[in-house]
């Protein structure tokens, strides 16, 4: 049978408001009294019901995470950062993977609340206005890491998705590339895309450059997508000098495609990609790349919902976190 708090008040001879104390860290304890409580809880190997002590403070201190897929190196290095402030501030974390199935996601989202968790942290490509609308319902505060709304309404912790992808391409251009690949992420998933999409666009027009359709081709963030949507690249009459890639998984496929049809890196074609995951270090040539600082988005967007969770003020729901390009062998000095 379960040890209950009774049976330690029985145990340390003292009543259950004083073992309640002891656990609960209230200084209104004696020493002795302390020491014999925490005594009693050791020889009976008792455990505090996180449940009951949650129905009782009204708080669980436990934050649901819900995110696309904790094997991408991405999403996993987002987790750290959110798990270790998380650990800081005495929470615990119940960790879903939605599979970026918006079905799933809404599913998850009902079961974290009916977990009663004390907040809830989400990732996901495409944050539509059904998510918002069930954002807005809910009776705990949800903050998006590395995702956002249309409209900025839900709190959010990013980057400037557009400006980083301007940067890659001006760079590009300033070396005197006309011809620029991009190989975007699913376009279903519109608002993140869009804004890189937007970034490229930009950066072309300012440098008078026509958009062409054709050296966009879209990927759905795998390896394999990276090598298909290079060889639709390559089918060009005119190809690509540079290509600018949505995720670095996908630019190892790109590279490695190029590699296959005897193409030099980066002499003949130079890559950028985004994330800066590990990935970027593991591939020959090393991989230019744009910074998207993940665990500090995890570890921000935490910090944020302890805020909402504790009724502390922020002043800044949507916050934007700085980016850098990482300059490898991928691309030329």
């Amino acid at each position: 049978m379960n040890v209950t708090i009774y049976d330690v008040a029985r145990e340390a001879n003292v009543s259950m408001a004083t073992v309640s104390r002891v656990v609960n860290g209230n200084p209104n304890v004696k020493p002795t009294t302390r020491k014999k409580v925490l005594e009693a809880i050791d020889r009976l190997g008792y455990r505090p019901n996180a449940v009951a002590r949650g129905l009782a403070s009204k708080k669980t201190t436990t934050v649901g995470v819900i995110i696309p897929d904790i094997s991408n190196i991405f999403y996993a290095e987002l987790a750290r950062g959110i798990e270790d402030i998380a650990t800081m501030y005495k929470y615990n974390i119940i960790l879903s993977n939605s599979d970026q199935n918006k079905e799933k996601e809404m599913h998850l989202l009902n079961t974290m609340l009916g977990k009663q968790v004390d907040g809830i942290v989400f990732m996901g490509e495409n944050i539509t206005k059904e998510h918002v609308e069930e954002f807005e319902k809910s009776p705990v505060p949800i903050v998006l890491a590395a995702s956002f709304d249309g409209e900025n309404i839900t709190p959010s912790v990013n980057i400037d998705y557009e400006q980083a992808a301007y940067d890659a391409i001006k760079h590009l251009l300033d070396k005197g590339h006309t011809r620029i690949g991009f190989v975007s992420g699913p376009y279903a998933e519109a608002a993140l895309n869009h804004k890189k999409q937007l970034g490229y666009q930009k950066a072309l027009a300012e440098a008078g450059i026509p958009y062409d359709e054709a050296l966009v081709a879209e990927g759905d963030y795998t390896y394999d997508s990276g090598m298909e949507a290079y060889e639709k690249l390559a089918e060009l009459e005119s190809k690509p000098t540079a290509v600018f890639v949505s995720s670095d998984e996908m630019a190892l496929g790109v590279i490695h495609a190029a590699q296959d049809q005897g193409v030099h890196i980066p002499s003949e074609l130079e890559v950028i990609g985004f994330d800066n995951t590990r990935l970027a270090t593991m591939v020959r040539p090393q991989l230019t790349t744009v910074v998207q600082p993940m665990y500090d988005i995890g570890a921000v967007a935490m910090r944020l919902l302890t805020k909402y969770m504790n009724k502390e003020s922020v002043g800044d729901h949507n916050v934007i976190l700085p980016h850098r390009i990482q300059f490898r062998n991928s691309t030329k000095e």
